[in-house]
């Protein structure tokens, strides 16, 4: 535990690196569970979620996945007030907490077999703490890296937090590819999908121990007043419309990565009927592009600015999502799901690179934290985690298998149009009262 007098001066941070870690170990936690979560779909439906019909079945447990989504924008509220007003460090050590006992409560719960009803509601339970904490995680940790940035590299710093992410799901696909090949489908069906569960919860306390070693940001100390929790609320309701439009341009980050990580597993092996194994190495390799691509968005918008990047981008998935996705499905084969995904992946993480910098400069400083995470919770638990669960649905409802990108191209078109209202002129971002003002 940092000492009284450490905390009560502004610190100078040894080593950014080290900064950068500390803070983005919560990422792996949360990410490394969502991607499992995703992956094992099909293997939770028949353990927590039984039903004669098997889309039935799939659609209750990405329902889940999503009702515990829609539990981030109480957590962007209720722990972003918190952080804003106890600080970043204390904040991101309780958000840790909370999504730990979420993660233990999966991964140890008996199935509906031997607890009957109990099971799903235990996982419900489960999924809704872990969308609470992330609700505010991923604010808290782009506020953080922002606030420690160097002049003119905040974009750079705040991309590192979506980046980290992409190592849980590299770590994880590594874990699902290992048990793929040493165990039978029908041991991994049982019981053996619980093992990558059991190997996050033995992380937990070395992600503790690393949480615990921040240090809080010069930016928050230096603040004169830090706001009450009902002073964060006024402000946040006050400044409704350019979280509105923030969630808007979050959007597209939020569909892109769940379709290209949590739902790529499930969109191979029950859609295209590609094998266990072709559909993790496509994951991987999805990891390691997107941890590359995200810094490389950052760093971009910081030499031309975020506006440029992020339309961009937007306008390439608007006109490419849906024909690439025809494309694969037409006659899908180990090659195309990887180009196909390489496309989407290059459009993540240069895009979400760009956006969480920019997200951060946007919204109000003295409620940035509540701001940003509330932006990014609706974002993500209105559309999203909702992707697994709209993708199924689409193609279940219109027999067309390439119809996700669909989803993907509407949610192209809220990023389009919020970054031109965010945005003025050669692509600064206005203030959040600007930014108000031109969206009424």
């Amino acid at each position: 535990m940092v000492s009284q007098s450490a905390s009560s001066q502004p610190p100078q941070l040894k080593s950014r690196l080290g900064a950068i870690l500390r803070a983005t170990s919560g990422n792996f936690l949360e990410q490394f569970d969502f991607f499992l979560f995703g992956f094992y779909a099909s293997t939770i439906a028949k353990a927590f979620f039984p039903a004669q019909d098997e889309t039935a079945a799939l659609l209750n447990t990405f329902g889940v996945f999503w009702l515990g989504a829609l539990m981030r924008p109480v957590g962007a509220i209720v722990l972003g007030a918190y952080i804003d007003r106890i600080g970043r460090r204390k904040g991101l050590i309780v958000t840790l907490a909370i999504m730990a006992a979420g993660t233990v409560t999966i991964a140890i719960c008996p199935s509906y077999a031997t607890i009957g009803v109990a099971a799903p509601v235990i996982v419900l339970i489960g999924r809704l703490l872990q969308g609470f904490s992330a609700g505010v995680e991923l604010g808290g940790v782009s506020v953080y890296l922002s606030e420690i940035a160097t002049p003119g590299n905040k974009g750079f710093y705040t991309s590192f937090q979506s980046a980290s992410q992409q190592v849980a799901i590299f770590v994880a696909a590594i874990l699902g590819y290992v048990l793929s090949e040493m165990m039978p489908a029908d041991v991994i069906s049982s019981w053996g999908w619980r093992i990558p569960f059991f190997i996050g919860c033995l992380i937990i306390p070395f992600i503790f121990l690393l949480r615990r070693t921040l240090e809080e940001t010069p930016e928050f100390l230096a603040m004169k007043k830090h706001p009450t929790t009902s002073e964060v609320f006024s402000s946040a309701a006050a400044n409704w419309k350019i979280i509105v439009l923030g969630m808007m341009i979050a959007v597209l980050t939020t569909t892109t990565f769940y379709f290209v990580t949590v739902y790529t597993p499930t969109f191979g092996k029950s859609v295209l009927k590609l094998s266990n194994q072709d559909a993790l190495l496509v994951t991987i390799l999805v990891a390691v592009t997107n941890f590359i691509w995200n810094p490389v968005g950052g760093a971009l918008s910081d030499r031309i600015g975020r506006k440029p990047v992020l339309l961009t981008i937007a306008c390439l998935s608007l006109v490419t999502s849906y024909p690439a996705l025809y494309w694969l499905v037409d006659a899908p084969t180990f090659g195309k799901m990887l180009a196909v995904e390489m496309l989407f992946s290059f459009y993540f993480g240069v895009y979400s690179g760009t956006m969480l910098g920019a997200l951060v400069e946007v919204v109000p400083t003295h409620v940035r934290t509540t701001c940003f995470s509330l932006a990014f919770a609706l974002a993500a638990g209105l559309f999203g985690t909702f992707t697994p669960f709209a993708s199924t649905l689409l193609i279940d409802h219109t027999g067309d298998k390439a119809s996700p990108g669909l989803w993907l191209m509407c949610a192209a078109v809220l990023g389009i149009i919020a970054t031109l209202m965010v945005y003025r002129g050669v692509g600064k971002a206005v203030t959040s009262q600007e930014a108000v003002a031109a969206s009424g």
